[in-house]
């Protein structure tokens, strides 16, 4: 697996968590949520993306979105 694919499969997995926790438990869960949403929009601009830096130290192989 890529490192884009494994942010894109992190960032999907932490949204799903959220909006089940804002369901089941707190609708405050849903800042987490645009909190994610917000990292991969500033990230799709500025290439910055702190989870694929330490995907990156966990040895996954670079994509062409993280060199």
């Amino acid at each position: 697996m890529s490192l884009d694919r494994a942010i894109f499969a992190f960032a999907g997995v932490m949204i799903l968590t959220s909006l089940a926790l804002a369901y089941f438990h707190s609708p405050y869960w849903l800042f987490f949520t645009a909190f994610v949403g917000l990292n991969m929009f500033q990230a799709a601009f500025t290439g910055f993306c702190p989870a694929a830096m330490i995907f990156k130290k966990l040895g996954i192989a670079p994509g062409k979105a993280f060199d």
